[in-house]
């Protein structure tokens, strides 16, 4: 398993982010997260880890799109990230998962029995767009890992008007962005800037990994 790290080697946490179903690791919205939150200076350093899912990586082997791999592969992948970025993170004491809307979705399913101490994610796909009665919350009403959802306030995928009728467990608190759509970007009309919105959501999960207490054990 490939990663890839941005800040120091020698952090004392450590955030893996994967990427949604369109677009790999290399995505200018998850590199811009990278990047950012690497630059950050909380006690004992903070590394941010991107990797590629299966179905991407061959994507970019071969220069041909290709569908998402079914859910048990996605889950194996994750696995070896988070295996792969231990190995090489030898002052690691806490990590953190989470990624871009599909890759945070995976991320959400292994985290209570992958020894994580937190969930992020960013643009959750509650539902398909158009379709907010096909929820895929069932597993969040019973999630016992800390998380954080940072979501626009109009998301196709799920908004915060929807966001009331959300069976979810109290672990999970939300970073909501002003007019945002799934990919944080407001209306002109708005008043609000998509950088707006990202520097919103990098300091919300700046603000998450710090405060969070570190598991016992």
């Amino acid at each position: 398993m490939q990663v890839i790290r941005d800040g120091p080697a020698r952090a004392a946490q450590a955030l893996i982010l994967a990427h949604g179903a369109g677009q790999g690791s290399d995505s200018p919205f998850l590199q811009w997260f990278s990047v950012e939150l690497a630059r950050a200076r909380l006690p004992g350093g903070l590394s941010i880890w991107r990797f590629d899912f299966p179905y991407m990586a061959m994507a970019k082997t071969t220069n041909r799109k290709r569908p998402p791999d079914r859910a048990t592969i996605l889950e194996a992948a994750w696995g070896q990230a988070i295996s792969e970025v231990r190995r090489q993170s030898p002052r690691l004491k806490r990590l953190f998962i989470g990624g871009k809307s599909m890759g945070g979705r995976i991320a959400s399913m292994i985290a209570d029995h992958s020894g994580v101490d937190g969930l992020v994610c960013l643009g959750y796909p509650f539902h398909p767009p158009g379709q907010p009665e096909k929820l895929r919350t069932t597993h969040l009403a019973t999630l016992n890992t800390p998380a954080l959802i940072c979501q626009g306030e109009r998301d196709a995928f799920g908004s915060r008007p929807e966001s009331s009728g959300w069976r979810l467990a109290d672990v999970i608190k939300f970073c909501w962005l002003a007019d945002g759509d799934h990919n944080f970007k407001p209306r002109i009309k708005s008043g609000w800037t998509e950088e707006q919105n990202r520097v919103t959501a990098r300091e919300a999960i700046l603000g998450f990994v710090g405060d969070l207490p570190r598991k016992p054990g």
